[in-house]
């Protein structure tokens, strides 16, 4: 019984120290935000998490019924699905939130940015590690799908619409269907249109699909220059 309520107190500190931190999250990422109340008030990712800590709270002390009945009360006023077992640190910020889903088996490390419609996902029903794991610092844009039991490295980003399936390496931006990686060690990989100052950006991402079709062009420009030069003769029809 003394264990119970050592774990008890020990949970309660745990979990009013993370919810400091996430409102700060709120004040240091979002320019719309104008006070202190207004965070906490107008805010359903912050409310998602609020519920999501103390169920979390509950679920660690192996009370999972109650846990997650108070998980279904905070996805049916916020409309963001976060399970009790999942590991959440310091800072997450979920802007907007709508149809965020964040798995059982889901870990989140500190000061990551979660923006709608995305989902932290498993790829079967094997019992187990299922979800993926996010470093620190990480942003994960509208409607991004990271699915599977591996590791999206600190510091990465996953862009708009991007289904990842596979290990992201720290400091690497993800793009595409299925992802790519398009920028790492924040260097521009070959043929890539990426921008040197992708942050929270949303835009300046590249496009796989744009940048492939600008490396064939230039493949098939270089195709017929030397065509030309050998033949000795300028042909203006496009073959």
């Amino acid at each position: 019984m003394r264990r119970f309520f050592y774990l008890l107190k020990r949970e309660d500190i745990i979990m009013w120290e993370t919810i400091t931190e996430d409102v700060k999250a709120i004040r240091n990422r979002d320019p719309a935000v104008r006070s202190w109340t207004e965070a906490i008030l107008c805010y359903p990712g912050l409310h998602a998490l609020f519920f999501y800590r103390i169920a979390h709270f509950f679920y660690n002390i192996r009370l999972y019924l109650l846990a997650r009945i108070i998980s279904n009360i905070g996805r049916f006023f916020t409309g963001i699905e976060i399970h009790p077992g999942a590991k959440i640190g310091k800072g997450l910020f979920i802007d907007h939130g709508m149809a965020v889903v964040i798995g059982e088996t889901t870990e989140i490390g500190d000061n990551v940015t979660i923006y709608q419609g995305a989902t932290l996902g498993g790829t079967g029903k094997e019992k187990g590690k299922r979800h993926p794991t996010i470093g620190n610092n990480v942003v994960i844009s509208s409607g991004a799908k990271v699915l599977g039991p591996f590791t999206v490295g600190d510091n990465s980003k996953i862009g708009a619409g991007s289904v990842v399936l596979k290990e992201v390496p720290p400091n690497c931006t993800v793009v595409g269907v299925p992802g790519r990686i398009v920028v790492k060690n924040n260097k521009r990989l070959k043929c890539s249109t990426a921008k040197d100052e992708i942050d929270l950006d949303q835009v300046k991402l590249p496009d796989p699909v744009f940048q492939e079709l600008e490396c064939l062009r230039k493949r098939i420009s270089e195709l017929e220059d030397h065509l030309y030069k050998k033949k000795g003769d300028v042909n203006d029809e496009i073959i």
